[in-house]
């Protein structure tokens, strides 16, 4: 009984530049979680999110949980927002505590991204100034590295330098999410990729191209967790929250030796009896592709150093694959979705209701994760 399980899944429409305000996009994602759950409004006594409302940087967080509850008129025993967490699915984490120690029965988390359209809005959503760095900025703005994928490729070219890691395996990430999004009707790139589309695009930070990051996108997702006590209140299969994990070291990218996805791994395991070969399926926070292979290593599904082999020629982790990455597309085919569309598809999975991308036979665990850098968190989902 003291348990926590995912009940209720939702997402709004997800697209570029999207007309209708993030508020509602939120909205839609919470009607539709509470359709599959099978609860009503009345029911949810939490909400749980990542970051919290970001004024600085309103469409990068458009929506705070105070804003949805007062929208919808939540009665809430329970609730947080911030990005002071192990990362994205933090928030789902946190959630997952509240509900064992029974502080909440049914909790909505979200990630609402708006980074398209707020581009688009500068009056409405203006953009950080560049006038001035402070914090742990001061050691990335002198250089002109304020891009995520300028520090993420120095890990990655360590591992091209140390592990002998090839352009070509890195492209079996991209070459994988693109395959898959083509099968999902939500996606936003539906076009497939090439390797040799792949190795001839713009380099963006060595050894990093332009299809090795995401996209901004306009979207909200919404993941419904629940107290074991409360099942016999929802409507749908339920899928337990097996096991959790995540780690920050440090909370900067400055001179960290490695990424929070290797410490956080190993954790994951402690937690669970589970084992990597038990896995039917993985889906690894992609912001950039590299990370989704440090991920293959942290979680021990192959030895460090030895991700490039792992996903050569793309074999291992294809849809028909031994184990299946990022069936939905990821966020490099998906769309940004900023950590939450992992655990998303994580339980569409789960409950066999892929469709023409759901992977074969019966899966009952899957391992979703958010982060990258000195941020992680992972989560072991299982359909009992």
């Amino acid at each position: 009984m003291n348990e926590a399980y995912i009940t209720g899944i939702g997402q709004s429409e997800v697209g570029v530049r999207l007309e209708r305000h993030p508020l509602l996009l939120t909205v839609d994602a919470v009607k539709e979680a509470l359709a599959d759950a099978g609860l009503s409004i009345s029911q949810i006594d939490g909400v749980s999110t990542y970051p919290g409302r970001a004024s600085a940087m309103l469409g990068f967080s458009p929506v705070g949980a105070d804003d949805l509850i007062d929208a919808l008129g939540i009665k809430a025993t329970w609730y947080a927002g911030g990005g002071e967490i192990t990362s994205q699915l933090g928030a789902v984490v946190a959630a997952a505590a509240a509900v064992k120690a029974g502080l909440a029965r049914h909790v909505i988390c979200y990630r609402t991204v708006y980074e398209a359209a707020a581009f688009t809005k500068p009056d409405e959503y203006p953009m950080p100034k560049r006038d001035r760095v402070d914090s742990y900025s001061q050691w990335f703005a002198p250089f002109g590295a304020m891009s995520a994928a300028n520090w993420t490729a120095q890990y990655a070219m360590r591992h091209v330098k140390k592990y002998g890691l090839t352009r070509e395996q890195l492209a079996q990430i991209s070459l994988t999410d693109r395959a898959n999004a083509a099968l999902n009707p939500k996606a936003l790139v539906r076009e497939p990729l090439t390797l040799d589309e792949y190795m001839s695009a713009r380099m963006i930070s060595s050894p990093l191209c332009l299809f090795d990051c995401d996209r901004y996108t306009d979207a909200s997702t919404v993941i419904i967790v629940s107290a074991g006590e409360a099942l016999d209140e929802i409507k749908c299969t339920p899928v337990r929250l097996a096991a959790m994990a995540g780690s920050v070291h440090r909370h900067s990218w400055d001179q960290a030796e490695w990424m929070a996805s290797y410490a956080t791994g190993p954790d994951l395991w402690k937690q669970t009896d589970y084992q990597p070969k038990d896995v039917d399926t993985v889906q690894f926070y992609d912001g950039f592709s590299f990370l989704a292979l440090t991920w293959l290593e942290a979680l021990g599904f192959c030895e460090i150093g030895e991700g490039g082999k792992f996903i050569e020629g793309g074999k291992r982790i294809a849809l028909d694959g031994e184990l299946p990455l990022n069936t939905f597309g990821g966020q490099i085919g998906a769309g940004r979705l900023h950590g939450f569309g992992f655990a998303h598809e994580a339980v569409v999975q789960l409950r066999g209701l892929g469709g023409a991308r759901q992977i074969k036979g019966d899966p009952k665990v899957a391992i979703a994760t958010s982060g990258g850098g000195p941020l992680a968190t992972a989560l072991l989902l299982a359909r009992d």
